[in-house]
């Protein structure tokens, strides 16, 4: 598992640490996130059936974006811990955002009161090798949000930016 990075701008609050890991697959890819940290003090929405979703970045959510190397077109996954999920693909950075095609997508969510484990199975035609970003959306019952990514451009956190996408994957 990777370690990922708290937002300097963001307070910190009842998650400890965050890390994530994603490998490629023949369909896609598999990715799992851990939260470490006071989860009952965490938003967690709840179990729903698992359909794609719009909008889940507004509380506890885990992404992926997934940028062809040397391209500038890219994927971008929202996984909820509810089941809920979302595929988009753009053009460029943040330009010509649509829905992504996909053929599945799992998610599965454990959690007791110091650990949060979501797992996700994404199939649908990746490009390899990519330029991969693991982000975390955390959201505290207090309403605070904290922002995780394996990097982060200057200013406000921009998971769309390239800088987050610090990863390398290929199935090579």
């Amino acid at each position: 598992m990777i370690p990922l990075m708290l937002h300097r701008e963001c307070d910190l609050g009842p998650v400890r640490a965050v890390t994530a890991q994603i490998a490629a697959t023949p369909t896609g890819c598999e990715a799992e996130f851990r939260l470490d940290g006071r989860v009952d003090a965490v938003i967690i929405p709840a179990a729903a059936p698992s359909q794609r979703t719009d909008e889940l970045w507004k509380t506890t959510c885990f992404e992926i974006f997934w940028q062809p190397m040397g391209g500038t077109s890219y994927r971008e996954f929202n996984l909820s811990p509810s089941t809920l999920w979302a595929a988009y693909e753009f053009d460029s950075f943040r330009d010509g955002m649509r829905d992504a095609p996909v053929d599945a997508i799992a998610v599965t969510c454990s959690q007791d009161d110091n650990e949060l484990v979501l797992k996700a199975q994404i199939a649908a035609e990746l490009p390899d090798p990519a330029q991969v970003a693991l982000n975390v959306i955390v959201e505290h019952t207090g309403g605070a949000l904290q922002y995780w990514a394996l990097a982060f451009g200057p200013g406000k956190p921009d998971f769309h930016s390239e800088a987050c996408r610090q990863m390398i994957v290929d199935r090579g």
